[in-house]
């Protein structure tokens, strides 16, 4: 099953706010803008991976990747 860029962004949104954390917190600690935020919990498909990557570390989330 593959994972959309609007998937991502969701799961991202929904763990931030479970968490309590706003999109400016959020962004100090995983380093990036609160635009950036805004446009990966929009889906918006041209984000970095290196930024995704580290949001999702400040998440305490992880990304995985399986061979079909």
């Amino acid at each position: 099953m593959a994972l959309t860029v609007q998937e991502l962004g969701e799961t991202v949104r929904s763990t931030r706010k479970q968490q309590g954390l706003d999109q400016l917190l959020l962004g100090d600690l995983a380093g990036v803008s609160d635009r950036f935020l805004r446009d990966l919990e929009h889906g918006k498909p041209t984000v970095r991976l290196k930024e995704v990557l580290q949001v999702l570390d400040a998440l305490g989330l992880t990304l995985q990747v399986h061979p079909r």
